[in-house]
């Protein structure tokens, strides 16, 4: 009898008309209201000013020159780094928490970081604001080892439809970027700057030398290249499979290992991420990397001024929902 029961009741469950209704998920931090503030003593050579550097995480205070390890279990690394070169200690701050509404928003935006110690060392960067989920392994030693010190990506199985999160843009204004590496002279880099948004979905594995190997489940990329005021909740579609022949698909975001990511392998050790090829449509993947940057090029390329604000990022996916019959029909 009750297993009559149970399959009339499916049935009559399985003929209500559904309906799909997005569900935003918040990626834990996502809100942009909690912040870490960090003081850093830079080196009496360079002035041995007190600077301040800000991490998205637990609301708490951290005073003194240890390696920051991300707090309060936060996904989010940050361009936000204590550097040492040759004995010196020496900061870089592009990302801020900013006052929106009654909480807190992030601020990501280029400028050009300069140390100089006669004799010694002369190095001017150019440094654009960055948030990401993952790491990043401090102290960095050298303009060369940024990229290496990151940890791209976090553990993640989901199959979201889209991202989103609320932004705005302001930008600065030049027809062309430059690279400026601290070692090198200014160069001009051809054309207008821009701010990214990035979320790859990968299904990675590890080989016998420890190299990281990628298929790429899930791709959204955004750029935005015009001055705009708030605009909330904007939702960009993440596109399963091989989305070449997609006419959304922008070979400069999209393409197969564009952003040249980093990531710790099981060893500890930082190893380029190869993605060699596209996952099937129905995969499901393993890591999830999602990063916001104020200019695009990679790294020490930019324009100083350029900035983009960030709040309430998250997750969407499809919920179907069974609805009643109107009264009326």
């Amino acid at each position: 009898m009750k297993g009559k029961i149970l399959v009339v009741a499916l049935a009559l469950i399985s003929a209500l008309p559904m309906q799909a209704q997005d569900k935003f998920v918040s990626i834990k931090y996502g809100d942009m209201d909690q912040w870490v503030t960090r003081r850093i003593h830079e080196s009496a050579i360079i002035g041995g000013k007190t600077k301040q550097l800000y991490e998205v995480g637990p609301t708490q205070e951290v005073d003194g020159n240890t390696a920051y390890v991300n707090m309060g279990g936060s996904p989010w690394g940050t361009s936000n780094v204590m550097a040492k070169v040759v004995g010196i200690v020496k900061t870089n701050t592009s990302v801020y928490p900013e006052r929106r509404g009654s909480g807190y928003c992030a601020r990501l935006e280029t400028h050009i970081e300069s140390v100089k110690v006669l004799g010694m060392v002369n190095i001017t960067v150019l440094a654009s604001g960055s948030m990401f989920l993952g790491d990043i392994k401090e102290p960095i030693t050298s303009t060369k080892s940024g990229e290496e010190a990151l940890n791209s990506g976090i553990r993640f199985t989901g199959r979201p439809k889209a991202v989103r999160f609320d932004y705005k843009v302001k930008m600065s204004g030049e027809l062309n970027r430059i690279r400026q590496t601290g070692f090198s002279k200014k160069e001009v880099v051809q054309g207008k700057d821009r701010a990214i948004a990035v979320c790859f979905l990968q299904k990675r594995t590890e080989d016998a030398n420890g190299n990281i190997i990628a298929k790429r489940v899930g791709t959204m990329a955004v750029s935005f290249d015009q001055t705009q005021d708030w605009q909330n909740g904007a939702t960009f579609e993440i596109m399963y499979g091989d989305i070449t022949h997609n006419s959304k698909y922008d070979a400069s975001l999209m393409g197969l290992g564009v952003g040249n990511y980093h990531a710790r392998n099981s060893h500890g050790e930082s190893k380029l991420i190869q993605e060699v090829g596209w996952a099937a449509a129905d995969e499901q993947p393993t890591h999830m990397i999602l990063q916001f940057t104020s200019s695009f090029g990679g790294a020490f390329i930019g324009s100083p001024g350029n900035t983009i604000w960030l709040d309430n990022v998250g997750l969407v996916y499809c919920c179907l929902l069974y609805t009643s019959p109107s009264p009326r029909d």
